[in-house]
């Protein structure tokens, strides 16, 4: 059993983490950049993002992910940790701020050129034919979590700053609740990944089709993610449930 973080006392730490989380390289260009960004602060549900920043050559943006830690225990006014015995008073729970994606209209909050700011995204094909419907529409697919619908567009994969020396924060990340934010591995020296459950808010009201899809930027480009734009392939990993999945087994990797 992996061991439990060194905390001192009931704290912040038990409800959320604060944490860095890297979106990309300058090197891959503003356009890359913009479509992983508008992306990853698209997942809103759980997570609260902050400023935005360059640091070393890659995008970083600041994170309050709001999942518990597990042996953080409640009820009727009073708190426990399972891991080192404390109890007392639960720590407070933390204000979120609004985080709106979808303004009415044309406008939405997208990242453009490093900045999260408010843009219009014409719907390009408004008084087309339509030629096709969503294959995502009525599909059994579901979360970790048993949320049935737009699987795809409620999890994904976040990629921690965290140092192998940084070992109280990795311990922390490690001891969220399953499956909220779990799967952690390491694969770099200063950073390590784990799927989380946090839906996107560019969701419709049908909680399945994306307010983006057909939608250009004011300069011509697509408004939805390139990550979004293309349909899963053979070899992908699938939620259950996936319509594309042809009956293969496996959960479809987060974070499409």
């Amino acid at each position: 059993m992996p061991t439990p973080p060194p905390c001192k006392s009931l704290g912040r730490q038990c409800r959320y983490l604060d944490v860095t989380l890297r979106i990309g390289k300058l090197e891959d260009g503003p356009e890359s950049l913009d479509h992983e960004a508008t992306w990853l602060l698209g997942h809103t549900d759980q997570i609260d993002f902050g400023r935005l920043h360059v640091r070393k050559g890659e995008l970083l943006v600041d994170a309050r992910l709001h999942v518990p830690c597990k042996h953080f225990k409640e009820g009727e006014g009073r708190a426990r940790c399972r891991a080192h015995g404390f109890t007392g008073r639960p720590p407070a729970r933390p204000r979120r701020p609004d985080q709106p994606r979808q303004l009415g209209g044309n406008r939405f909050r997208l990242v453009d050129q490093r900045r999260l700011v408010t843009r219009a995204a014409v719907d390009v094909k408004a008084g087309l034919p339509v030629l096709g419907t969503n294959p995502c529409l009525g599909a059994p697919c579901r979360t970790a979590d048993h949320t049935r619908g737009a699987a795809c567009c409620r999890d994904l994969q976040v990629e921690i700053m965290c140092t192998r020396e940084e070992t109280r924060l990795e311990a922390l990340v490690r001891a969220r609740q399953s499956p909220y934010l779990c799967k952690t591995d390491r694969d770099e020296e200063d950073s390590i990944e784990s799927e989380m459950i946090s839906a996107c808010g560019y969701l419709g009201e049908d909680g399945v089709a994306c307010t983006l899809h057909g939608r250009r930027r004011e300069d011509g480009r697509p408004a939805k993610p390139d990550l979004c734009s293309t349909w899963p392939e053979g070899g992908d990993l699938f939620h259950p449930g996936c319509v594309f999945a042809a009956g293969q087994r496996g959960s479809r990797a987060a974070g499409r």
